[in-house]
């Protein structure tokens, strides 16, 4: 016998002149949210009444009906259409649709009010995003429907960019298979097949975030605010028919060039157009670099030019600068923070008196004829321009009678000229070959281990420059050696620091805090010296104790040689037993002046270390920094993703290779052996231990990765 249901009776609807109106106490809203009255009145008058209001007859105290209807359910729209009756716009007697419910139903005024507000289902933002693409197709603009609807014109861009997204992932978002922050990230491009391979990696990953997203879908992009975009200008590249990529739902600082190609086709071109007027000046060679390494003019000596003289005026300019620049200081001199415009003015002076300072400069023209220039992009975007530099070959010889005139030491050793790069590299990241076939641990290849010591070395210099003890302990040292041990040097009791440069080293080391820092010093002392011996002699016996002492640190610096580098396997310059004693000696002296790679700057990147070794390598990395859990997260990954995942786990985490660390105390003892090379120090470190035929009969550098 099928079930009996007592069918339901649906309140009446009639229209009510708005004069017989009036709004309930029954009703729940007392907080303002949502659409403001004054809109909602503007909706009412552009749109008319879209819902109905729910309402019932006032009764006397005899239980009569008034004529008078109370608004329990509706209440901002009845102040909305109060607002339009106030002003004129509508008939005080309009007649208003309206719900008329039964007073003693049984169901509480409260709960009608209470109901029609929480069971109201908010709009899906991609049924909005749907609509809003309909409303434009059909001949409205984004900023009517912005107007139409209160909200800003930004919000309608948005969810109309998200047509940009495939419409497969639009499907997975409706499905609530990701969030709309996800979503969103999707647009930063228009490519749907990169979108979904994108997904695809992601969507069963542990780590999903929107950044993530972002990240992986611009990896093959330039920023806008990479020194190359500064370059050639943002106006330059879209006239150029480059495409930006924006971002249209958080900062993206100008977004992504799209074409990295065109970009550095514009940079080399703008950088030989700026060449060419460099060297119609009549110099005798140009370079050009977009990035140039560290130390790039090593072996090259420089002329000196002379500034071009300063006229009345700008003598005048500077003065006023000046004494404007010391009257602000002693003004706010006791000033906690300074007022915003008071700051941005001292800046603005101190970027004026820089620009004076930085003028052009005249140089003979004897020297312009044998002389030639770098050309580069510094890290602001700006051109950088040395000019003056010579090359060995082409120093005057000195003359024999002692005539003043350039030194030089001769050509330069064609074995210490830095080695070619051969890393194979595609879209800017390094190609390694994928290394599936097994779990081995294998050494880390060579060329690294000479890149991660190279930024070691560059950080014990920094380091002893400033702690003049340890320097002369070390140069203590070396001469107590010299002295005692019978070590054959040059010369007549003559100690000399020789300035080891790096014949392997990464992109990145010319803009680590150890480059900066040493390199402000250096010229910070240049400077200071005289350029006549005599002159520099009395300079020095003037000097007060601590600035002899820092810069006998400084000089000896330059000494510092913590360098892996290939042993010679047929007694060349370079052994084992040497590599390993540089190794045990730089150990100690890091330890004596507390170096810590991490404060120093260094952390692992896909560029500089991730990218360049064994997936097994990444995930002993990750484990030793995160745990074993973490480790497993990302051990299905390829390795390209293997290794920009790590590198976020790695952030922050103080984790270092083995050539960065400090080796151990009892283990450094053990490795270093007397003068002569006999005690047991030809055992080479943990991280190049194994087989050394893996690299036999290859030319070094041709070694790009293990």
């Amino acid at each position: 016998m099928a079930a009996s249901f007592q069918k339901i009776t649906l309140s009446s609807s009639r229209d009510i002149p708005f004069n017989r109106l009036v709004l309930s106490q029954s009703n729940v809203r007392r907080i303002k949210a949502g659409v403001s009255i004054e809109d909602l009145a503007t909706s009412i008058a552009r749109r008319g009444l879209i819902q109905s209001l729910s309402v019932q007859a006032v009764t006397d105290a005899e239980g009569v009906e008034t004529g008078m209807f109370e608004v329990p359910a509706g209440g901002r729209r009845f102040r909305a259409l109060e607002l339009l009756v106030k002003g004129k716009r509508l008939a005080k007697t309009a007649p208003v649709p309206c719900v008329v419910r039964e007073r003693d139903s049984g169901i509480l005024a409260e709960e009608v009010s209470l109901a029609e507000n929480i069971e109201r289902a908010p709009l899906h933002p991609l049924d909005q995003y749907r609509a809003f693409q309909d409303m434009l197709a059909k001949g409205m603009t984004e900023e009517a429907i912005a107007a139409a609807f209160f909200i800003p014109v930004t919000v309608v861009k948005q969810r109309l960019r998200l047509a940009s997204v495939s419409p497969a992932l639009l499907e997975v978002y409706a499905d609530d298979g990701m969030t709309l922050e996800q979503l969103m990230a999707f647009t930063v491009s228009a490519d749907h097949d990169r979108q979904l391979q994108v997904w695809e990696v992601i969507k069963d990953a542990w780590s999903k975030e929107p950044y993530q997203i972002r990240r992986m879908l611009t990896e093959k992009t330039a920023r806008a605010s990479d020194k190359r975009a500064v370059f050639v200008g943002m106006e330059a590249y879209e006239a150029a028919g480059g495409i930006v990529m924006r971002d249209l739902f958080q900062s993206d600082d100008g977004g992504w060039l799209q074409d990295v190609a065109l970009l550095d086709r514009l940079v080399a071109e703008k950088l030989k157009t700026e060449a060419e007027a460099i060297a119609a000046e009549g110099w005798k060679w140009i370079e050009i670099a977009v990035n140039l390494p560290f130390d790039a003019a090593r072996g090259l000596s420089q002329v000196a030019g002379t500034p071009l003289d300063l006229t009345a005026e700008e003598q005048a300019t500077i003065k006023a600068l000046k004494a404007e620049f010391a009257t602000l200081e002693a003004e706010y001199e006791g000033v906690d923070e300074l007022p915003d415009e008071i700051d941005q003015r001292l800046g603005e002076i101190e970027t004026a008196l820089a620009a004076f300072e930085a003028r052009a400069m005249q140089f003979n023209p004897a020297d312009i004829a044998i002389a030639g220039a770098f050309i580069s992009i510094d890290a602001n975007g700006l051109l950088s321009v040395e000019r003056g530099l010579i090359r060995p070959e082409d120093v005057p010889p000195v003359a024999v009678d002692g005539a003043d005139g350039p030194e030089t030491d001769g050509a330069i050793d064609p074995a210490s000229l830095p080695v070619q790069r051969a890393v194979i590299t595609i879209g800017g990241q390094t190609v390694a070959p994928e290394e599936d076939e097994d779990d081995i641990v294998r050494p880390l290849p060579e060329r690294l281990v000479t890149e991660l010591t190279a930024h070691r070395t560059l950080a014990l210099r920094d380091a002893l420059a400033g702690n003049p003890h340890v320097a002369m302990t070390a140069l203590l040292h070396k001469l107590v050696g010299d002295t005692f041990r019978h070590r054959s040097a040059p010369g007549c009791l003559e100690a000399s620091v020789r300035h080891v440069f790096f014949p392997v080293q990464a992109d990145e080391l010319k803009d680590s805090p150890s480059a900066k820092s040493v390199t402000e010093r250096h010229e910070a002392w240049k400077s200071d010296l005289p350029a006549d011996d005599d002159a520099l002699w009395d300079w020095l016996t003037a000097l007060d104790d601590a600035s002899r002492m820092a810069l006998l640190a400084h000089c000896v610096s330059y000494g510092v040689n913590a360098l892996y580098e290939k042993a010679d396997r047929y007694g060349g310059a370079v052994t084992v037993d040497g590599v390993q004693q540089r190794i045990v000696q730089a150990d100690r002296l890091a330890r004596a002046v507390g170096l810590d790679m991490v404060e120093a700057g260094w952390t692992p990147t896909v560029g500089n270390y991730l990218g360049r070794v064994t997936k097994p390598r990444i995930l002993e990395a990750v484990r030793e920094a995160r745990g074993e859990q973490a480790s497993q997260l990302i051990d299905h990954l390829k390795k390209g993703d293997m290794a920009k995942e790590a590198e976020r786990l790695l952030a922050d985490s103080g984790w270092l290779p083995e050539p960065l660390r400090l080796a151990d105390t009892n283990d450094t003892a053990a490795g270093e052996g007397d003068s002569d090379g006999h005690g047991e120090s030809n055992a080479l470190p943990e991280f190049l231990a194994g087989d050394e035929d893996d690299t036999a009969g290859e030319p070094s550098h041709l070694i790009a990765a293990e």
